[in-house]
C-alpha cells in the first residue's frame, strides 16, 4: 500500500509513509516491543505511536485515512472502563468511510469484544508472565503457523455470548480444572478487525508473533482494495497532528552541540600496585573527615572490576535538584547559583551540561576518566513518568551528583591503578599523587596506616531498629494481589522502610573521625557487592552493597546500552550448590514469571529511544555472586542511526529519563504499577530504589539500583578539627582522669559529655519484593526481612569498633 505519488502541493516534496501504521498506546509497558515487532514483521513499515488519550476521537478519527492499519495495543484495567481504553472504543465503531484494518493485542481483544456485546469475566487463577499453548486451526491469522507457545499476561478474559454471529473465534488456551478453555483470538465476521489475547511481541513467544503479525497485514492489505479503500497521502499537517514516526528523539534532547567547543585532553597515570586497596586509598585522601564530601563506586566483589574514586577539591561543582523545581542548584565552592531550566527539562539539562564538558584522550579500557558522580531518586523517575506535585519537606535532593575532574581507578582484574585529570596544566597533581600512592603501596603495613585507641565498648547501646509493622505490611501484598488480579498490574514491588537510630563508631568518635565510614567499611567486609558505595554529598549519605546494575552505556561511536535486571536470589550456604540453585530459581515458575516481565518491560523501555535494534542476550540465567546466587537476564540496544544523528550520540539521559524507576523496583505495566505502590506504601521512597553511578565525560555511564543500602540526613557536620577542640575542651572541663575509657568498658565522661545528637546517626534503609498472583503473604515478608538483615548486621557489628 506504500506506492502513492507524491503530494506536490507542498514546496517539498511529501512521501507518504510506506506501511503506515498507527498503534494507539494504552500505558501499558510493552507497546514499543509491539513496534518493533510490527518493525520486523512488515518491511519497511513506519509506525506512528499515539496515546488512547492524546487527541479526543473527533480528532483523531479522520486521520485514520492517512494510515494503512491501526494496532491497538495492550493495557492495564478493563475495557469496560472509559479511562483505561479512551478513544480505542471509538475505533470499533467508525462510519464506512474511515473503516480502517486493527490489529488487537491483550486490552484490544477485549476492547473489541466487549464493544460487540461479549461479556469481560475475571480468571480463576491469572496468568501474568505464563507461558501457555495456543490452539487453533491453522487459519486466518494462524495461517502456516505452527505450534504456538505464547506469553500471557492477563486477568480477565472474554465470554461470548450463544449466537454471536459477528464475532469468530480463532484460537484458545486449554487452561484445564484452573480456568477451562480461554479465548486467545478472534475477529470481527465482517469488519477488518482482527485480535489475539496473547503477547506476540514478549520475548518468550515462539511462533506466533512475527508470522501472525504477517498475516495480519496480508489480510488487511488483502481487505483495503477489495473494499475500495485507499490511503491518503501523508502531509505535514498529519504529522503535526499524530507526530513523528517511532524512534523519535524528543526535541528538548536535540539541544545543539557547539562546534567550537573544545574537548579536554585526559591526563593519565598508569600503576601496577597489586597490593592496593580501595578504602587505603580513600583513606588516604581524607574520607574520614565527616564533613567534606566524598565519593566512591566500589566494586567490591565479582563481577564488578572498576572501583572510581573522586578526588575532590573545594571548588568541584556539585549539581542539586529538586523534583518540581524550576531550577538547578550550582554549587562550586561557597559560591551557589540558581541556574533556571528554561524550555528543558532536567534530563535535558544535564545533557547539555555533559556537552560542554566533553574530553578525550583517556585510556579507552577505563570506564571513567571524569564525569558526574551521585544518585539519581526513585522520586525523580516517578515524576518523570506520572507527574507529581511538586514534593515539600524532602531533606534529600532527587539528584545529588558531583563533577569529578580528578580521579583513581582502579582494575581490580589487572590490579592496574589509574591516577587522571582533566583539569587543564594538572600535571603536576597527576604526578604528586602518583608519588603518594607508590609510597602506601610501599608501606611495611599500608593496611595499617594510624594506632587504633583503646575500644570502647556500649552496653545497652545497640541499634534501635524500627521495622515495618508486620500485618500491615502483609495487609499491603494482599491488596496488591488484587489490583494482580483486576488487570491493573501483572506484578507489584511493595516495599516499606526500616529506620534504624545507630551509635556511632566509638573507635570513630574517640578520634573525630566520620562514623559512617566505618559502617561502610563493616558492609562492605559483611556483604561485598559488584556495586557497593560511598555517596557523602552533604546533605545525604548513602551506603550501598547492590547487586544490581541497572543501567550501562559504554562511548560513542558505538555506543551499546546494557541493563542487567534481577529477580530471583539465593543465599549462599552449605548445600546450596549451583545446581540446586538453578532448580530454585531458573526451575521455578514465580521466579521466571517476574523475571520475564521485567524483562519484556526493560525492552519497551530501550526500544522507546534506540529504536528496534533490542535484544535479549542472556535470559533468566543463574550467576554466582559473593554470598548469593542471582537470576540474571542481559537486554541489550544499539541507538538507530537517525537517534545517534539528533542526539550526537548523548542517549545516556534520554535512556535514563526512560527507564527510570527501575522497573525491578515497580512491576508492569510501569506507570499504573508506580500510582498503584504510591497510594500502597502511603509515603515516598526517596534515595531507595532510585540509582547510583556515573555519567562520563567520554559519553559512556553506569548505573545500579539503590538497593541492600541505606542512607541519612545530615547538614554539613563540623570538622575533625573542630569535633577535636570541643573533645579536648569537654574533657578539661570534667578533669584529666576522664579523658581516657575505662578499663571495665563503660562509656568515658568524654564520650557521655558529648551532645547526644553527636553519638548516633539517623539512618534509613529500604527493602521489598515483587508481587505477583503467586505470591504467598507470609513468605513475602520473611524475604523482606531477610534483604534488611543483609544491611542490618553491619549496624550491630559497628557499636563494637
Amino acid at each position: 500500500m506504500g506506492s502513492a505519488p507524491p503530494d506536490r502541493s507542498y514546496k517539498m516534496q511529501i512521501m507518504r509513509p510506506a506501511n503506515a501504521l498507527q498503534h494507539l498506546y494504552s500505558y501499558d509497558s510493552f507497546t514499543f516491543n509491539l513496534a518493533a515487532l510490527c518493525k520486523r514483521a512488515i518491511p519497511e513499515c513506519r509506525v506512528h505511536i499515539i496515546k488512547n488519550d492524546a487527541l479526543p476521537s473527533h480528532v483523531l478519527l479522520p486521520f485514520l485515512k492517512y494510515f494503512d492499519a491501526v494496532v491497538v495495543g495492550p493495557g492495564p484495567g478493563s475495557p469496560e472502563t472509559p479511562t483505561d481504553v479512551g478513544v480505542v472504543k471509538d475505533i470499533w465503531h467508525v462510519e464506512e468511510s474511515l473503516l480502517t484494518p486493527v490489529f488487537g493485542v491483550c486490552l484490544g481483544l477485549q476492547s473489541l469484544a466487549v464493544e460487540h456485546g461479549a461479556r469481560i469475566q475475571r480468571l480463576n487463577v491469572v496468568k501474568h508472565g505464563q507461558v501457555s499453548e495456543v490452539l487453533h486451526d491453522g487459519a486466518d491469522l494462524f495461517h502456516g503457523v505452527g505450534e504456538v507457545h505464547a506469553v500471557r499476561y492477563h486477568s480477565l478474559h472474554v465470554e461470548l455470548p450463544a449466537g454471536t454471529d459477528h464475532l469468530e473465534p480463532l484460537a484458545w488456551a486449554d487452561d484445564g480444572e484452573e480456568n477451562g478453555r480461554v479465548l486467545m483470538a478472534l475477529k470481527h465476521a465482517y469488519k477488518p478487525f482482527w485480535s489475539v489475547q496473547y503477547h506476540p511481541e514478549s520475548v518468550c513467544t515462539t511462533s506466533g508473533g512475527t508470522s501472525v503479525l504477517r498475516n495480519f497485514w496480508r489480510l488487511a492489505t488483502d481487505w483495503s482494495p477489495a473494499h475500495g479503500r485507499t490511503t491518503l497521502p501523508w502531509t505535514p499537517a498529519v504529522e503535526a497532528a499524530v507526530g513523528p514516526c517511532w524512534p523519535s528523539v524528543r526535541a528538548e534532547a536535540t539541544t545543539k552541540f557547539d562546534p567550537q567547543h573544545t574537548s579536554t585532553s585526559v591526563a593519565t597515570r598508569t600503576l601496577r600496585l597489586p597490593t592496593l586497596d580501595a578504602t587505603q586509598i580513600c583513606e588516604l585522601l581524607g574520607v574520614e573527615d565527616e564533613s567534606g564530601d566524598f565519593v566512591l563506586l566500589d566494586s567490591a566483589a565479582a563481577p564488578g572490576r572498576f572501583t572510581i574514586i573522586g578526588c575532590l577539591t573545594g571548588t568541584s561543582a556539585r549539581i542539586t535538584y529538586f523534583v518540581g523545581d524550576s531550577f538547578v542548584r550550582l554549587r562550586q565552592g561557597r559560591d551557589v547559583a540558581l541556574v533556571e531550566l528554561g524550555s528543558l527539562d532536567i534530563w535535558a539539562w544535564l545533557t547539555s551540561y555533559m556537552r560542554r564538558k566533553r574530553a578525550h584522550g583517556g585510556t579507552p579500557d577505563v570506564p571513567f576518566w571524569g564525569g558526574l558522580v551521585g544518585y539519581l531518586s526513585y522520586e525523580l523517575g516517578v515524576h518523570t513518568l506520572t507527574p507529581t506535585p511538586p514534593r515539600s519537606g524532602s531533606p534529600h535532593p532527587d539528584v545529588n551528583l558531583v563533577f569529578v575532574e580528578r580521579s583513581i581507578v582502579i582494575d581490580s582484574h589487572t590490579k592496574t591503578v589509574y591516577v587522571q585529570s582533566i583539569l587543564s596544566g594538572d600535571e603536576d597533581w597527576v604526578e604528586d599523587m602518583t608519588a603518594r600512592l607508590q609510597s602506601l603501596a610501599s608501606s611495611p603495613n599500608p593496611s595499617v596506616q594510624r594506632t587504633t585507641p583503646a575500644q570502647v565498648s556500649s552496653p545497652g547501646l545497640d541499634p534501635v531498629v524500627s521495622l515495618p509493622d508486620r500485618s500491615e505490611y502483609i495487609s499491603k501484598i494482599v491488596a496488591a494481589k488484587e489490583w494482580l488480579s483486576s488487570g491493573d498490574s501483572y506484578e507489584l514491588c511493595v516495599t516499606a522502610p526500616t529506620r534504624v537510630r545507630a551509635r556511632k563508631a566509638p573507635s570513630a568518635v574517640a578520634r573525630g573521625t566520620s562514623s559512617s565510614w566505618e559502617l561502610y567499611k563493616t558492609l562492605r567486609s559483611r556483604n561485598p557487592a559488584p556495586h557497593s558505595a560511598y555517596i557523602r554529598l552533604h546533605p545525604s549519605t548513602l551506603l550501598s552493597s547492590s547487586p544490581e546494575r541497572f543501567l550501562s552505556y559504554s562511548r560513542a561511536p558505538d555506543s551499546l546500552c546494557q541493563l542487567r535486571p534481577i529477580k530471583g536470589t539465593v543465599r549462599k550456604a552449605p548445600g546450596i550448590t549451583r545446581a540446586v540453585a538453578e532448580e530454585l530459581l531458573a526451575g521455578s515458575k514465580k521466579e521466571v514469571a517476574e523475571n520475564l516481565m521485567i524483562v519484556d518491560l526493560i525492552r519497551h523501555d530501550l526500544h522507546s529511544v534506540v529504536g528496534d535494534d533490542v535484544h535479549v542476550r542472556q535470559f533468566c540465567s543463574v550467576e554466582e555472586y559473593e554470598t548469593v546466587w542471582q537470576l540474571v537476564s542481559v537486554i541489550e540496544g544499539r541507538p538507530a542511526p537517525s537517534v545517534k544523528d539528533k542526539t550526537h550520540s548523548d542517549l545516556g539521559w534520554e535512556v535514563l529519563r526512560a527507564s527510570l524507576p527501575p522497573g525491578s523496583m515497580t512491576g508492569a505495566p510501569k506507570k499504573r504499577s508506580v500510582e498503584i505502590l504510591r497510594d500502597l506504601e502511603g509515603g515516598e521512597r526517596g534515595i531507595y530504589s532510585g540509582v547510583l553511578g556515573y555519567a562520563d565525560v567520554g559519553g559512556g555511564g553506569d548505573w545500579a539500583v539503590i538497593i541492600r543500602s541505606c542512607f541519612k540526613h545530615e547538614e554539613r557536620p563540623p570538622t575533625r578539627d573542630a569535633l577535636r577542640s570541643h573533645q579536648q575542651e569537654t574533657a578539661r572541663s570534667l578533669g584529666p582522669s576522664n579523658d581516657v575509657p575505662n578499663g571495665d568498658g563503660a562509656a568515658s565522661k568524654t564520650s557521655q559529655a558529648l551532645a547526644p545528637d553527636s553519638l548516633f546517626d539517623e539512618w534509613t534503609l529500604g527493602a521489598g519484593g515483587a508481587i505477583t498472583a503467586l505470591s504467598d503473604p507470609e513468605a513475602e515478608w520473611d524475604e523482606m526481612i531477610t534483604k534488611v538483615e543483609s544491611v542490618l548486621r553491619a549496624f550491630k557489628d559497628i557499636g563494637s569498633k
